[in-house]
């Protein structure tokens, strides 16, 4: 335009969101280590054998791929994305290394893994919960996992008896296995860079497996942290509670008496899940007191309020909070439950 300034357009710059070519999706939780040197340092903390086959989830273009397969006999990797699995097996194709990678396309938690040495894997963050008990309960075992996690969710996982974020989490996961926190990881070591930090976690399952119901367990658990904070007295008052475990209790006692013959008809019920209409967080509910407390007369009958309260009592667990308790007072705390009949799954 006469007398006016041509404006020069600015190249754009490139996108951090796209490695050869490929673009990736935050609402998939795909971050793909850019650090070689982060990935050299997850490698070599997992302690990889060379003879070892190493279980990856969600490998991504490879770059972690690549020192695995340099450190261990073969790599496994689960992927749910057919543009990141075409991208590996370009990758990796007429290499020392192809014939040692073996891509599996497929949602990891509905996959049948197979049998591995060790797990390293950089997962999405929103299937890090399921993911961890997958592996912890997977049917052969293996000797640990390396797993990449939001901070936080890390942070739950290593926690101790007394710190901020102990909760149902850290207790699960420690009686099924021995966690330690590796490192810290800044969230610009990804592209594209999530919106918090991350860290890296060891995993390695206790052996032999604790002999403890994982039904009875998780729902016992379930119980004790809807609010962590409380007191056990005050938590296992509440009318919801009281009422699951009766239901619970003469449910089984039917069973027993119809097992004896004591009863004319069978009355087998399944009580599998009572427990899990209750609070499934990680999170502790935040209810108000009033709430929380049972008010005289309600909840199924005094008497097996009574009988509830009595087991607390007998353990000194009435004035207890959960955020406090170890595992082995968790674990005693639910024989006594057990020894008077109560059950929670």
């Amino acid at each position: 335009m006469a007398g006016g300034k041509i404006r020069k357009e600015k190249p754009k710059a490139p996108s951090n969101n796209y490695q050869g070519g490929i673009s990736f999706h935050k609402s998939k939780g795909q971050h793909i280590l850019k650090n070689p040197l982060l990935v050299d340092s997850i490698v070599q903390k997992a302690g990889i054998k060379s003879t070892d086959v190493i279980l990856e989830i969600g490998p991504g273009t490879g770059n972690l791929t690549k020192k695995l397969l340099e450190a261990g006999k073969e790599v496994i990797a689960v992927e749910l994305d057919s543009r990141m699995v075409l991208e590996l097996q370009r990758r990796f194709q007429g290499t020392p290394y192809s014939n040692r990678l073996k891509v599996i396309q497929g949602d990891v938690l509905k996959t049948e893994l197979p049998r591995f040495d060790i797990c390293v894997a950089n997962i999405p963050y929103q299937i890090s919960s399921p993911l961890t008990f997958k592996l912890l309960f997977h049917p052969t075992s293996f000797r640990c996992a390396v797993i990449m996690y939001q901070r936080e969710f890390a942070m739950r996982l290593v926690a101790q008896p007394g710190d901020n974020l102990y909760c149902r989490l850290s207790v699960n996961t420690q009686l099924y296995a021995r966690v330690s926190h590796l490192l810290k990881v800044g969230k610009n070591n990804f592209r594209p860079p999530p919106k918090v930090d991350s860290s890296v976690v060891r995993i390695e399952p206790r052996k032999p497996q604790p002999q403890v119901n994982k039904k009875e367990w998780d729902g016992f658990l379930r119980v004790c942290f809807i609010r962590k904070n409380k007191t056990l007295g005050a938590i296992f008052r509440q009318k919801s509670v009281v009422s699951m475990l009766e239901k619970n209790f003469k449910t089984l006692q039917a069973v027993l008496a119809s097992l004896n013959g004591s009863t004319g008809e069978a009355a087998v019920m399944d009580v599998g899940d009572q427990s899990m209409g209750l609070e499934d967080d990680d999170n502790e509910m935040e209810d108000d007191d009033e709430d929380m407390e049972m008010e005289e007369g309600q909840g199924g009958g005094g008497e097996f309020k009574e009988k509830v309260m009595n087991v607390l009592k007998e353990g000194g667990f009435e004035e207890k909070r959960s955020s406090k308790l170890s595992q082995q007072e968790f674990l005693y705390l639910l024989s006594l439950f057990n020894k008077s009949g109560i059950h929670f799954s």
